[in-house]
């Protein structure tokens, strides 16, 4: 189990961590279990028992030498099967096809020798107690499952938090060589075995090459997920983002030195759009906004740096990952005193937030960068949302996609329509793959080029001006077909956005 989960975040940084890179693991590590089943009922139904512990401490020695050295093959062998360079639309097909061959290469070898060891420890242990097969195999299966659920959760809470990938498969493969070694083995020979294990374990692999002209300015392996902070330019005109994971062609989070809008095909500026119309109506002492899916912290900058002067900013954030929180502290200037942020799910994390309080709520739930997780994208998860604003108040949501006309916009759209019973806004933001999703609870939305559009707040001009152009915006409404907590296919609906950009857009060179 400590390789089965440490696996996964082995691949993240080439093909991530979603739902069909998990499949990709879970599925060869069972197909190789049972291969290693069969292969080890065979042998344990011939030989003498001589034989059989031979073949029983060989099968741990090797699966410890191949788990020690994973990290080091895993870098060669996902640096083959992906490009140097990777756009986010073609994520999808080298997450699904691209971590199935990886596993294959990688962990069904070590899984199969695994897979070999119950049957020979359940033989051997008939043979010397006499026992039946059925008790000693019981007890092989009690002890070995025992052992699966220390490993399942020293994994996450303390091998890879603590020590990191490249000790976390070293630790397990000194378990499985002292495992062997001990099966016969003399104690000068198993010591000697184990310190070449050690220092196999220590070996890391080569370091991913960084963007042209950026620096590495943090790096942390969190439970969640790899992070990378990066920089480039000097000065005023430094620039910093937060690389998540595989880090194709985009990022989570960025900073610039000065807060307010970022310009450049940032979404992040679309955000503004809201409290620019709320200003406009009136005079406000404040704008209280609840960010979901804070990340670093750009929603806020963003804001703090339009508001200043005209309102002051209320802010609370949800961040399900803790270490990009202390990222976003250190190195994006995010103010974490207060009780202002909450770490943890945003659906649960919403639950806790007063009704009726925010004028704006910000979604931008991802993982995997590209990756919006079923549970925030749902009707019951937008009526919760609304039940947390004011009259009149809005909501603005991040969607990945290819257009207004893009499957999984089309599918946020609606479903938030409904949830909040009025047609939607949907902005394709100039330069970038995304488009902004703006809905008002009680009140309608002005269309792009309408006087209403046009009567924002000085700090927005820039946006209504370089934004709505014809035919990048459109409304949507509510339809038959919505995300509800009980179905809500958005990796389908994901493979159906990328085909549909490609046809749209061309495909890649």
């Amino acid at each position: 189990m400590v390789v089965e989960l440490a696996a996964v975040r082995l691949l993240a940084p080439w093909f991530g961590t979603s739902q069909a890179v998990w499949t990709s693991v879970i599925g060869v590590v069972l197909l190789a279990l049972a291969l290693g089943y069969a292969g080890g009922a065979r042998l344990a139904a011939r030989g003498p028992s001589a034989a059989l512990q031979r073949a029983l401490r060989g099968g741990l020695l090797v699966a410890a030498l191949w788990v020690a050295m994973l990290p080091l093959l895993a870098s060669l062998v996902s640096g083959l099967l992906v490009p140097r360079v990777t756009a986010l639309d073609e994520a999808p097909g080298l997450a699904l096809w691209g971590s199935l061959a990886a596993a294959l290469v990688l962990f069904l070898p070590p899984a199969a020798l695994l897979g070999v060891v119950s049957p020979l420890v359940a033989e051997l242990l008939s043979r010397r107690t006499g026992e039946s097969a059925g008790t000693v195999g019981g007890r092989v299966l009690t002890y070995s499952t025992l052992g699966s659920l220390l490993g399942v959760f020293g994994t996450t809470h303390v091998l890879i938090a603590r020590f990191g990938l490249p000790w976390t498969f070293g630790i397990a493969a000194l378990l499985l060589g002292a495992s062997g070694l001990l099966v016969g083995a003399r104690a000068g020979a198993a010591l000697a075995g184990l310190l070449a294990l050690a220092g196999v374990g220590l070996l890391r692999a080569p370091e991913r090459p960084l963007p042209g002209g950026a620096r590495l300015l943090a790096e942390v392996q969190s439970p969640y997920q790899g992070l990378r902070v990066l920089e480039r330019g000097e000065g005023d005109d430094r620039f910093r983002w937060l690389a998540v994971n595989e880090a194709s062609d985009s990022f989570q989070s960025v900073w610039s030195p000065r807060p307010g809008l970022l310009g450049g095909g940032h979404y992040y500026d679309g955000f503004a759009l809201p409290p620019a119309w709320g200003l406009a109506e009136g005079p406000r002492d404040r704008w209280r906004m609840l960010a979901l899916g804070l990340g670093a912290g750009t929603s806020v900058r963003v804001l703090e740096g339009c508001l200043e002067g005209s309102a002051e900013l209320d802010w609370a954030g949800v961040e399900l990952d803790p270490a990009v929180v202390d990222l976003g502290a250190t190195w994006f200037d995010l103010d974490v005193a207060g009780g202002r942020v909450t770490r943890g799910d945003a659906r649960l994390a919403l639950r806790s937030q007063p009704m009726g309080t925010f004028d704006h709520v910000v979604v931008d739930c991802y993982a995997n960068n590209m990756e919006v997780p079923p549970h925030l994208a749902t009707l019951e998860f937008f009526q919760e949302v609304a039940q947390r604003l004011v009259p009149g108040g809005w909501i603005s949501v991040n969607a990945g996609g290819f257009g207004v006309e893009d499957p999984v916009v089309q599918a946020l759209g609606s479903t938030l329509a409904v949830a909040l019973g009025g047609r939607v806004l949907a902005l394709e933001v100039p330069f970038s793959r995304n488009v902004a999703l703006i809905a008002r609870l009680d009140k309608s939305l002005a269309a792009p080029g309408t006087e209403g559009w046009r009567a924002v707040a000085s700090f927005a001009e820039p946006l209504v001006q370089g934004w709505g152009a014809p035919g990048t915006w459109g409304w949507i409404m509510g339809a038959e077909e919505l995300l509800t907590d009980d179905h809500a296919p958005l990796e389908a609906l994901q493979r159906e956005s990328v085909t549909a950009g490609r046809r749209r857009w061309g495909a890649r060179p």
